[in-house]
């Protein structure tokens, strides 16, 4: 019974790193939707191009997934503004047209990704520092990888950050009013288009560097960035547009039904996921109006 019970404790705590990294991916899927009203699905293929950079960049040292990150965080700003500027000419023609767009986009770069790095899963090591694993649940002498440990930290510490930043500091003031009603904000004074571009490129940037950080947990091969993205809109639909709490909540226990879940009832872990998600709209559909497109404090 303890054996079981240690087992469950490592699987929850797998639960955890799992549900904060498809957090980090999804906080940057519901900034660019809440911000830009832009239906991203191209956003699983920045977390790929992360995985990769991984790959690449990390020698085994941890100035190398440091340099990697940056790298990463760099792209993903770039590609934040890029879509910026692809999507604008689609302003107005709804989410359907910005939704084919953004998936062809997906498409292209997942047909580059097979060209460049091949069709097979590649490796992507910790840096040896943190290769090693610490033993937990004392006596059982049970083993769990430092780097995932230190991936929860790092996670944990983004997550705050991030809630921080919309709920206390002056760009979130802007961010907010600027979701709240654009051309409200923008007769006060506030630069929209500005703060539309930052909320786009921060979008981008979480979800490459999700993908640096998070490759030994969910690594580059194809197909990943449709898992990614998948498991990031349930994520954002679960927590509501636009909400960051919402999203950690969410993150959280679509980590623990992949997980636990899939423990504990392996034979219904094909449609526990979907099942808690249609419970979630079945009930918020009963109880409470759609929620709005805001950030909250």
């Amino acid at each position: 019974m303890a054996a079981t019970a240690v087992t469950y404790g490592i699987t929850a705590l797998d639960g955890l790193a799992y549900g904060l990294l498809l957090f980090t991916v999804a906080a940057g899927l519901t900034l660019i939707f809440g911000v830009m009203d832009i239906l991203n699905l191209a956003h699983g293929s920045l977390y790929l191009a992360g995985a990769y950079l991984a790959y690449l960049l990390s020698t085994g040292g941890l100035l190398d997934l440091a340099a990697a990150v940056a790298v990463g965080a760099a792209f993903g700003c770039l590609a934040g503004v890029a879509l910026t500027a692809a999507m604008r000419p689609l302003a107005g023609h709804g989410h359907l047209a910005q939704a084919l767009a953004t998936l062809g986009i997906a498409f292209l770069a997942a047909d580059l990704y097979v060209t460049v790095a091949g069709g097979a899963p590649l490796p992507a090591d910790p840096p040896t520092a943190v290769a090693g694993s610490i033993t937990l649940a004392g006596h059982i002498g049970v083993g769990y990888p430092v780097y995932r440990l230190g991936f929860i930290a790092v996670a944990a510490v983004v997550a705050l950050g991030l809630h921080l930043t919309i709920s206390r500091s002056r760009f979130g003031v802007m961010l907010r009013a600027t979701v709240a009603d654009t051309a409200m904000a923008a007769a006060t004074g506030i630069h929209t288009g500005r703060v539309q571009a930052v909320a786009m490129a921060a979008g981008g940037a979480l979800a490459v560097a999700a993908g640096v950080l998070g490759a030994q947990l969910l690594g580059p091969a194809p197909g990943v960035d449709t898992t990614v993205l998948v498991l990031s809109l349930i994520v954002v639909v679960i927590g509501g547009t636009g909400s960051i709490p919402g999203t950690l909540g969410a993150a959280l226990l679509v980590g623990q039904v992949q997980t636990v879940g899939v423990l504990a009832a392996p034979a219904f872990a094909p449609f526990a996921l979907f099942a808690v998600l249609l419970a979630v709209l079945i009930v918020r559909q009963s109880t409470s109006t759609p929620p709005a497109r805001v950030v909250p404090v």
